[in-house]
């Protein structure tokens, strides 16, 4: 807060008493989305089913069946049918990719800062195909891991958009720099919020809870830090000008994670395959 200028401050406390008051506005998950997600998590649950869901909404559909043929995921085949996708796939990978495709950087309304909360979207699609491959390695719940990699950066555009709304309301004059440093100082809060207005698996609201309460040991958990890592890889990849492999192998988190440099190298193999389907979830 020290670090806020005098504009800043100015939208600081009524965002503060905002987010106490759980005020901030936060889009709902599209209806689809949240079914599909229940979907996969029921055992019981079919790919009739999946596939009926998703057929109700045809621009969806396309969305899914095209990135569901793309080189990353389908490379030796061509799929007809979303029935025969899911039984290829499986009804987590087609859940995740109907999530991914209704949410999108588009949820919010962030006039002017629209290239950027798209990288902000960039960022986090990376992270939860990275978190995934951390979880895989480390045989544990997939599922949960890319939820979780997803939405670890969720309040970023969630507070965005808030700011610039109480901006406009406040006649208040923000540079772009102000406008940063309100959203560092208060994205972790809202992503934590975000979560936990759309319901999410607790193990993800745990994750993303821990993941964004970095300062307190005693938060982290074995997903948070598959998260800390996953969102790590992502940079690596997307911007290795930001982070150096030497320092990527010295991350405390693969401690917690019982990762060695040996694995992590493994990990980093996975790049090309990664970047593929970065690509199909952004087409």
């Amino acid at each position: 807060m020290s670090t806020l200028s005098s504009q800043a401050l100015l939208i600081a406390d009524p965002l503060e008493h905002l987010i106490n008051r759980d005020g901030i506005e936060v889009p709902m998950l599209p209806e689809i989305a949240n079914k599909a997600l229940i979907l996969a998590q029921n055992a019981d649950s079919d790919a009739g089913e999946m596939a009926q869901l998703i057929q109700s909404d045809q621009s969806l559909a396309g969305h899914v069946m095209r990135i569901a043929n793309s080189a990353a995921y389908t490379p030796m085949s061509n799929l007809v049918s979303l029935q025969q996708a899911i039984a290829r796939l499986g009804m987590g990978v087609i859940s995740e990719i109907a999530l991914t495709a209704a949410i999108g950087a588009k949820m919010f309304n962030t006039p002017g800062y629209e290239k950027y909360v798209a990288g902000v979207w960039h960022h986090a699609l990376a992270t939860s195909l990275w978190t995934k491959e951390v979880a895989r390695h480390g045989r544990s719940n997939v599922e949960v891991a890319f939820l979780a990699g997803l939405l670890h950066s969720i309040g970023r555009p969630a507070v965005l958009q808030t700011i610039i709304e109480l901006a406009k309301q406040q006649q208040v004059d923000l540079t772009e720099q102000d406008i940063h440093q309100l959203e560092n100082t208060y994205c972790h809060r809202v992503s934590e919020a975000v979560v936990n207005v759309w319901k999410m698996p607790r193990l993800v609201i745990e994750a993303v809870s821990a993941y964004t309460d970095s300062n307190n040991a005693l938060t982290t958990s074995i997903q948070s830090a598959q998260v800390t890592i996953g969102a790590r890889l992502a940079t690596f990849m997307l911007t290795p000008e930001l982070l150096d492999k030497e320092t990527l192998f010295v991350l405390p988190e693969l401690t917690t994670l019982n990762l060695y440099q040996d694995e992590v190298d493994h990990l980093l193999n996975q790049t090309d395959a990664i970047k593929g389907r970065l690509e199909g979830l952004l087409s």
